[in-house]
């Protein structure tokens, strides 16, 4: 088994590219000039790219490299790397050599396209963990327990990314990004002291419980049918609910609370939310959620940026100072 050389943002323009890449997704062939082409987008752990196969006159030479792939199955790639519409891809031309073909797992190393989290898994866990004990009342300590003390949920939290590309997009992702929020919940609580800690605590604990039914983690990190469907914020609410269904004498109102704080803590109906935080636990949560997350897109930006000006650009987050 050899690792990969050549990664997705470390392409430019003018390379030879040959290595390997995963699927995840692929046009059906259509027509051009010179015959059949079709269009692939592959990723690894750094981005993703696509990848555009130029046929030859043989249509039969064309469907049979298209149909011996599929997506979620690793490639390996020749071509050379251009720019079209401003955005760097790779075209593949079968006269010239070029192709797409399917790889065994003998010959490529997992974590090349599914990164994990720099920090121990395990040691984070137990700090999760610690903020669990910390709440006092005994229903919202039997439910986080429904979800922390359950072997099964646990190995598929610490296993999830957070996103599947804006933020924490790695395995462990989901379980760093929630302590992190615990973490800043927990502080503010010190400043606020008129927040209810225990309810904040839960909120933050389960806010993104969902994930661990949204996303698919293969050599992709791609939505779930479940994620296309519903989504984190329904799921993850639904499964609150059922938690608190299990315990005799649940209060109703408290039940409703935790509901509301997950489906409320995208913050605006636009960003996904069906509510607004409509009580300060919730209105926390939802500020902690978007810190965590607008803290690592900005710092992300910054260290990958590949410019000798003073500000980079970003689409989804526009100008970002360097200096």
């Amino acid at each position: 088994m050899s690792g990969k050389i050549q990664f997705v943002t470390n392409i430019e323009a003018g390379d030879e590219v040959e290595d390997v890449f995963s699927v995840k997704y692929k046009k059906p062939p259509k027509r051009y000039a010179g015959g059949l082409m079709f269009e692939v987008r592959v990723a690894d752990r750094t981005g993703a790219i696509n990848v555009k196969f130029w046929g030859t006159p043989d249509e039969t030479a064309v469907r049979k490299e298209y149909e011996s792939f599929k997506a979620g199955d690793v490639v390996r790639i020749r071509g050379q790397a251009g720019i079209y519409k401003d955005i760097t891809e790779i075209s593949v031309n079968l006269g010239s050599g070029g192709f797409v073909r399917p790889v065994t797992s003998q010959e490529y190393e997992y974590g090349d396209f599914v990164a994990s989290s720099e920090k121990d898994v395990d040691w984070m866990m137990t700090q999760l963990n610690c903020y669990v004990d910390k709440v006092e009342n005994q229903y919202l300590l039997r439910m986080l327990h429904s979800f922390y003390s359950d072997p099964e949920f646990v190995e598929k939290f610490k296993r999830a990314p957070a996103s599947i590309s804006i933020h924490a997009n790695w395995i462990g992702g989901l379980l760093e990004h929630t302590l992190n929020v615990a973490f800043i919940c927990d502080f503010l609580s010190s400043i606020y002291p008129k927040l209810d800690k225990d309810l904040l605590l839960t909120g933050a604990l389960l806010h993104d419980i969902g994930k661990v039914v949204e996303y698919s983690v293969t050599t992709n990190i791609d939505e779930s049918v479940d994620g296309m469907l519903r989504g984190h914020l329904v799921a993850g609410a639904e499964m609150a609910m059922r938690s608190c269904e299990g315990i005799p004498g649940f209060p109703d109102n408290l039940k409703l609370k935790i509901a509301h704080m997950i489906l409320s803590h995208h913050g605006k109906p636009e960003q996904g939310s069906p509510k607004k935080p409509q009580f300060p636990e919730a209105v926390v949560v939802s500020l902690a959620d978007d810190m965590d997350a607008q803290i690592e897109q900005y710092t992300r930006a910054r260290e990958e940026a590949q410019t000798d000006s003073l500000w980079t650009y970003t689409k989804r987050l526009g100008p970002i100072y360097l200096g």
